[in-house]
């Protein structure tokens, strides 16, 4: 049976084969606010335009019809062409499928070659427009936002309050989220207020939801603030607390501060990830501080105590005697703030740098070269018998 050559439904919404759920329902709402027969009035292109963005939108929507378009395409079979028995036109049960074939002439040729409709055509249209006016009122949340800030290192580590300005998509104060001007609804031309229109092909007919009021029987006119989305982009301002301990990455959730939600759907979040400045002293790895510090070669060879910083101010560490440099030390507690542990801390490690004199004074030298002869051991004796190859 011959059909007329139809566009790509993924062509028609203008969005790839592998798109998602919600990346083809934000391409239909947003072809369907521009060809909408209200803002287009006695645009008979427009309203045909409109017609086949929903037919398209409406297969791609549901997981089974898009399944059925994506191995068939418009060449669906039905029974006898390759379906199992009783699993009806879609993998839709025989029993879930009303309509009305009163005068339709079973012994007659039907849709035949020259008829100019098939039945793949005549059950696509009851198909179509079964959910629309569910589609077209359903709720939907807001998406999530995130936004980046900049804070210092000891912002970090004691916590902070920002005050932020951004730009998120807000409930339409005109039309209060419904996407319609306030006042009274007018009836449905198409449908007469009923919400259904009967479909007619030669001798069949049956009835399906109304396509230009989505079965509500009601149109109404599109607010012109949102242009019927129910959503205006707004400037907010609010004072963000980050918690202390706060790393490069760290996301703070902000409840309700996202995009709006669609037809009174739920908000979404603000999430703010921080981006910490490196400090030039303490270098942060989880929730330990490394720091190193520099002793004496007295100091790293008697032993001492010496004081180093802390994000709390000074501390004492005891060096033993006979440190070596590159020795760590752990003071306990003297970490950064852990987030995911609230009231607990990591360590501050500690390196031990040993600084050697300069001989630069005679008695420096008198004194090393009379520590050399006393202290006569070879550090490197071991050397070559460990690097043996």
């Amino acid at each position: 049976m011959p059909t007329t050559t139809k566009t790509d439904y993924y062509e028609l919404l203008g969005v790839p084969r592998k798109s998602s759920v919600k990346d083809i329902r934000a391409a239909y709402r947003k072809l369907a606010r521009k060809y909408h027969p209200d803002l287009n009035p006695g645009d008979k292109s427009a309203e045909e335009k409109f017609k086949q963005i929903q037919e398209a939108y409406e297969v791609l929507s549901d997981s089974k019809k898009r399944q059925m378009y994506d191995q068939f395409g418009f060449n669906t079979p039905g029974p006898g062409g390759g379906a199992p028995p009783g699993a009806g036109y879609g993998g839709v049960p025989p029993q879930d499928i009303h309509f009305d074939f009163g005068g339709f002439d079973f012994g007659g040729s039907g849709a035949g070659p020259g008829g100019g409709t098939s039945f793949r055509d005549l059950f696509s249209q009851f198909f179509r427009g079964a959910n629309a006016a569910q589609e077209v009122q359903e709720r939907e949340a807001g998406t999530d936002l995130e936004y980046q800030i900049d804070i210092t290192f000891a912002e970090a580590m004691r916590g902070t309050v920002k005050k932020l300005s951004f730009t998120r998509l807000d409930v339409c104060q005109t039309c209060h989220g419904t996407g319609a001007a306030p006042g009274d609804a007018k009836t449905c031309p198409t449908c007469g207020g009923s919400g259904q229109v009967t479909q007619v092909s030669g001798k069949m007919r049956f009835q399906i939801t109304c396509s230009r009021c989505g079965g509500t029987g009601k149109l109404h006119t599109v607010c012109r603030t949102c242009g019927g989305e129910g959503r205006v982009q707004r400037v907010e301002t609010l004072d963000v607390r980050i918690p202390p301990g706060a790393h490069t990455g760290s996301r703070v959730r902000v409840a309700g501060h996202g995009n709006a939600g669609l037809q009174g759907g739920p908000p979404g979040d603000l999430y703010i990830i921080t981006n910490v400045e490196p400090h030039p002293y303490f270098e942060r790895r989880g929730d330990d501080l490394y720091t190193v510090v520099p002793v004496t070669v007295t100091e790293a060879s008697l032993g001492a105590k010496v004081e180093v910083p802390t994000i709390d101010g000074r501390a004492q560490v005891r060096i033993p005697p006979g440190t070596n440099s590159g020795k760590k030390l752990r003071l306990r507690e003297k970490g950064a703030p852990s987030t995911r542990q609230p009231g607990k801390r990591g360590d501050q490690i500690v390196e031990v740098q040993v600084v050697v004199p300069k001989p630069e004074d005679e008695r420096v030298r008198n004194l090393l070269r009379e520590l050399s002869k006393v202290d006569q051991e070879d550090p490197r004796k071991d050397l070559f018998a460990l690097a043996t190859v």
